[in-house]
């Protein structure tokens, strides 16, 4: 086993590690009929046991019911969470056919990347208002200039109210982004040990995100920490991944780093 974790550049992480083990506690549990009751199985505390069986005892909690969750609705009110319907009509809005045109996504087709739908604060003079509209902050991620365009979108009148772009902000990572960014760690030379590691614990080859449970997070370079290829980390969009075999262990990828905006892998020292 010391000779695989040499070999590999990722190792499983096993146990407490990486990830939280759970504890299983075990309950001892009176089964009907025994409390109480003495050597011959009297009648009265086969009676009382099968009365406390059946929720008839003094005391008795009825079974648990699980109900229907509420229907949400196409729109809410107030400080509502945005609704489902919500985020899909902001992100459309948002999305013009200039800015779809003129940027690029995390594979490199045309639109820049969604990466987030928030419900915006309300404006300092509708803080009181219950009739105040219901904005939405749409954020895209805008591979081509590496700039996070925000857009706020009037969800009464379907009006971009505003627009916002900065360069050098990073929110947090999408799913999509997640995805890809594993996709080039298992195509490069670099993501071999975690290929190995995957097999190890599957015994099956790793080809596809989709095989993977993935979280990460945003890496920004520090000056002379890193190898050169990640310099620019920061202002391009880099992420550390933290991969799962599903069902499955951890795999420790902490020491690779995917610069998104260049496709590129590199190494910490």
């Amino acid at each position: 086993m010391r000779k695989i974790v040499h070999r590999h550049l990722g190792k499983v992480v096993a146990g407490a590690a990486i990830a939280v083990a759970g504890t299983a506690v075990m309950v001892g549990i009176t089964l009907p009929g025994t409390a109480g009751a003495d050597d011959t199985g009297g009648t009265d505390g086969g009676q009382s046991a099968q009365q406390a069986a059946q929720g008839q005892g003094s005391g008795a909690v009825p079974p648990g019911v699980v109900e229907q969750a509420p229907s949400e609705g196409d729109k809410g009110t107030g400080n509502d969470p945005l609704t489902d319907d919500e985020m899909e009509r902001a992100a459309g809005l948002a999305a013009s056919p200039q800015l779809r045109s003129a940027g690029e996504d995390v594979e490199g087709d045309r639109g820049p990347q969604r990466v987030g739908v928030d419900l915006a604060e309300p404006e300092a003079d509708e803080l009181d208002d219950q009739g105040a509209p219901r904005r939405a902050e749409v954020t895209f991620y805008d591979y081509k200039t590496d700039a996070l365009v925000t857009r706020t979108v009037n969800l009464d009148t379907g009006k971009v109210e505003q627009t916002t772009t900065e360069h050098g902000v990073q929110p947090p990572l999408s799913r999509d982004e997640y995805a890809e960014a594993a996709k080039l760690l298992i195509a490069d030379p670099l993501g071999a040990g975690m290929k190995a590691d995957y097999k190890d614990a599957t015994g099956k080859e790793l080809t596809s995100p989709d095989q993977l449970l993935l979280n990460g997070a945003v890496y920004r370079a520090a000056p002379g920490a890193q190898p050169a290829v990640l310099d620019k980390c920061g202002e391009h969009r880099c992420v550390r991944l933290f991969p799962k075999v599903k069902n499955g262990p951890w795999i420790d990828a902490r020491s690779f780093v995917v610069d998104l905006s260049a496709r590129k892998v590199g190494k910490l020292g």
